[in-house]
Parts: C-alpha cells; sequence; structure tokens
C-alpha cells in the first residue's frame, strides 16, 4: 500500500485498517512460532512495513 494511497483515506478508515492489519499479523506471528508453514513469509515483512507507513501517516496528522 502506497502512502499516497493512505493520506487519501479518513482518519477513521485508516485506523480500522490498521487495527485489521496487525491483528492479521498478529495470527500470522502466533501461526509461525507455533511451527504452522506460514504460505508466505515474506508477507510478514510487507505488513510490518505497511503498519510503520499507516502510523507515519497518523503522526503527520497530528503534527498538523
Amino acid at each position: 500500500m502506497k502512502a499516497r494511497d493512505l493520506r487519501e483515506m479518513g482518519a477513521d478508515e485508516l485506523g480500522v485498517k490498521m487495527r485489521e492489519l496487525s491483528q492479521e499479523l498478529n495470527n500470522m506471528r502466533i501461526r509461525h512460532r507455533s511451527g504452522v508453514a506460514v504460505d508466505k513469509p515474506v508477507q510478514m515483512r510487507g505488513m510490518r512495513r505497511d503498519i510503520a507507513r499507516m502510523k507515519t501517516v497518523q503522526s503527520e496528522r497530528e503534527a498538523k
């Protein structure tokens, strides 16, 4: 997800999307640690980066 797309989202929508992505990442971490094969382990890195982008956009909005 691009930062440009995130900036176009509303604050509520961004918060909901971040919570959903965080929950999904947490579930993937649990499955990975329990020994269950994760389909795409690289996807976890992308999810972490997307969450970081969302947090960056949120902090930019708060700074204004």
